[in-house]
């Protein structure tokens, strides 16, 4: 059995791995690239020399940097099985189409607006194509084992977000296992990841491999900055996740409004792909620690901003006291950007990022005290403020990350470190075989080891 890194090696993004044993060739997760643009342009590099031959697709979970290359895999000739979780073939359906809308009318604008260095720009997948990809996608239960020739794939819970999983691959006895993203077990909605069992060889992620989440009640922490903004007459607007991190925000200011923490006022979720994977929450209880009767009553708290015109007329609206939550998380693309250049320069507002913001993305810049982002091509002055919040991680910090590996009932005979910053990765394999006694690596990108 082979394992080669095509991504998620000094980054947390573009996550591939491809497993191999003989003729038999599968790819644990199938990601796009996100961040600075010495990695969006592996998105136009193919990898057709490694993919050649592929049997099948192994999916984590549904974030786009696990699935989002998936498009550009069936265009380049792809026809294989994509197994996954159904939550996460639901929340792919929402998600990928979508992708592929924002990658054509950002080629659209750009063109329009004359600031692309290419002509004419195109997107890296369209909508259609994103459809396309969907077909191949194939819905298993948590424990079915999957046959791709001499090759077992088995999917555990990760925790993280609905449907997402760690993914088993076993040949002859012998197991590899790829974390995934692993989720909280203090997590607000989801519930633990199971544990890592006895593998062979790990690959575990790091993302924060280098640090600990703040102790703290994030409902309490979120309630205070909104009533800081509201007494200012701001608007406060979170650029978010749509999978995952909308859903615990809206959690967390149905929390404060309930609990009298923060004065109630009118939350919008503006974004149509944040709407519909809300809906999925009462869809899958079983999925998630919430019970239906819960799910009705965070979600009957928010307005749902579904058509243009309606995102437009909220976006015209300007500062009043309300909370906006849009998408994307990293502020890279979306309907947020529309809410960024009408908020940001004034000081009343707040933009809360709540979480991870990859180096390279606006939402880093903001993070970093940025004076100023471009904008489809504008720079925007960035006068609000501005707070980044770690609490809503879906991730599992570096003790969590311990503890989970920790938790192999015998020595892996190697971990590999992968889906993190280079000091993160560094600080956690360091960690890994100080604390725990196993063997633990970096590898770096398209490496590729022979397990034998």
């Amino acid at each position: 059995m082979k394992l080669g890194f095509l991504g998620a090696t000094g980054t947390v993004t573009g996550s591939k791995y491809l497993v191999s044993s003989g003729g038999d060739r599968l790819l644990v997760d199938c990601g796009l690239y996100q961040g600075v643009k010495a990695l969006r342009l592996r998105n136009w590099q193919l990898p057709s020399a490694d993919l050649q031959g592929l049997d099948a697709v192994v999916l984590s979970h549904a974030h786009l940097d696990h699935t989002g290359y998936l498009p550009v895999l069936v265009r380049e000739g792809f026809r294989g099985p994509v197994y996954c979780t159904a939550p996460t073939a639901m929340l792919c359906s929402i998600l990928l189409p979508d992708s592929g809308r924002i990658h054509e009318e950002d080629a659209r604008y750009a063109n329009r607006k004359g600031f692309s260095k290419h002509q004419p720009a195109l997107p890296l997948y369209s909508e259609e194509e994103a459809e396309r990809a969907l077909t191949h996608l194939l819905p298993v239960e948590f424990g079915a084992e999957q046959a791709i020739g001499d090759l077992r794939a088995v999917l555990r819970p990760a925790g993280h977000i609905l449907g997402a999983a760690s993914v088993e691959i076993s040949e002859r006895g012998r197991r590899l296992l790829f974390s995934g993203d692993l989720g909280r077990s203090d997590d607000l909605l989801m519930t633990p990841p199971a544990g890592p069992t006895s593998p062979d060889w790990l690959v575990v992620e790091s993302t924060y491999g280098d640090r600990d989440h703040e102790r703290v009640d994030p409902i309490a922490r979120i309630a205070s900055i909104l009533v800081r903004t509201l007494e200012r007459g701001g608007t406060l607007l979170a650029p978010s996740f749509a999978i995952g991190r909308a859903q615990t925000l809206l959690y967390c200011f149905h929390e404060a409004f309930r609990r009298g923490l923060a004065p109630e006022v009118p939350v919008y979720v503006n974004s149509p792909m944040a709407t519909s994977a809300s809906e999925l929450y009462q869809l899958f209880p079983d999925y998630h620690r919430l019970s239906a009767e819960q799910c009705a009553e965070v979600l009957g708290r928010a307005t749902f901003v579904r058509s243009v015109e309606d995102s437009v007329e909220l976006t015209r609206r300007g500062r009043f006291p309300a909370v906006i939550i849009s998408a994307s998380g990293m502020a890279t693309g979306g309907r947020v950007l529309h809410h960024l250049k009408g908020l940001a320069p004034d000081q009343r507002n707040t933009i809360l990022l709540p979480g991870f913001q990859a180096p390279g993305t606006r939402g880093d810049a903001i993070a970093r005290g940025a004076s100023e982002v471009k904008i489809h091509g504008e720079q925007v002055p960035i006068r609000a403020e501005v707070v980044q919040l770690d609490l809503l991680s879906a991730h599992a910090d570096q003790r969590g990350l311990l503890e989970w590996v920790g938790t192999c009932r015998r020595p892996p005979r190697r971990v590999f470190v992968t889906h993190g910053e280079t000091l993160a990765s560094d600080l956690l394999r360091r960690e890994i075989a100080e604390r725990h006694g196993f063997a633990a690596v970096t590898p770096e990108y398209r490496d590729e080891l022979d397990l034998r």
